[in-house]
Parts: structure tokens; C-alpha cells; sequence
């Protein structure tokens, strides 16, 4: 044992020669209490954006591209009985948007003012239509 030193590492005079387990973990702790705070609302934020986004592109993908489609192949039909017929010209076959509500396809009667031809809607987060969350392909 060298001089100066005790058994369990430290100078004399009560100098500590580092950071015990509890003293890390406590800073992680608050590390991590921290980061929670400042960047998990705004990756909350950018999830919510990413659900958005997602459900756009498929409402816009049901209504322009899969009823374009559909169209050209049924030509003596006006609108599909249901939104399932779309999907063969879509590459998947989910109808449900980003929150797992079904789409709403309108078509014939049931357009709304602004929309024509068909159209296709998401009842967005709250899952209830007419709503400023809903995210509808006419708009």
C-alpha cells in the first residue's frame, strides 16, 4: 500500500478519488428528467406531424391515384360500392388512417360542397367527423 492512501482508496484528509454508483446515477437521473422535458414534447410533436403526413398521402392515394385507376377500369360505373374495390390499385390494402379509424369514402350523393367526383376522408385523432382535425382529399 503506498503511503499516504487508505485501504479503500481515498487521501487522507477526506478527498474523494471519484463518483460512487449513487452519485452517477442520480445525475443520469436528472439527465434524463431533463431531456424528457425538452426534446419528448417535441418528438411527440414530430410523431403526431408523421400521422398526419401519412394519412394525407393515403386519402390523396385512395382519392386521386387508386379512383383514377379504378375509373379507366370500370368505365360504366360511377363510383366503387366500397373503398375495399380501390384497393388493388393501391399497393396496400389498410383502409385505416395513422389512429386506426376507418376512411370515409364518399361518392355520388354523399360529396360534400367542394368536392367532386369522389372523395375521401380521415376523421383524424378524435374520431369524430367535422371536426378541424379531419384531414378530407378535397381540401
Amino acid at each position: 500500500m503506498q503511503a499516504g492512501r487508505t485501504r479503500r482508496g481515498r487521501w487522507r484528509g477526506g478527498v474523494e478519488r471519484g463518483m460512487t454508483l449513487l452519485e452517477i446515477m442520480i445525475v443520469l437521473a436528472i439527465l434524463a428528467i431533463v431531456m424528457g422535458l425538452l426534446v419528448g414534447p417535441a418528438v411527440i410533436d414530430r410523431w403526431n406531424e408523421a400521422r398526419i403526413g401519412t394519412t394525407r398521402m393515403k386519402v390523396n392515394k385512395y382519392a386521386v391515384e387508386a379512383f383514377t385507376a379504378w375509373s379507366a377500369a370500370h368505365p360504366e360505373r360511377r363510383c366503387p360500392d366500397q373503398l375495399a374495390d380501390l384497393n388493388p390499385y393501391t399497393n396496400g390494402g389498410d383502409m385505416n388512417d395513422a389512429w386506426g379509424q376507418p376512411l370515409v369514402m364518399l361518392c355520388g350523393g354523399s360529396l360534400p360542397a367542394g368536392a367532386r367526383g369522389f372523395a375521401v376522408m380521415s376523421v383524424g385523432r378524435d374520431g369524430r367527423p367535422g371536426t378541424a382535425d379531419d384531414l378530407k382529399s378535397w381540401e
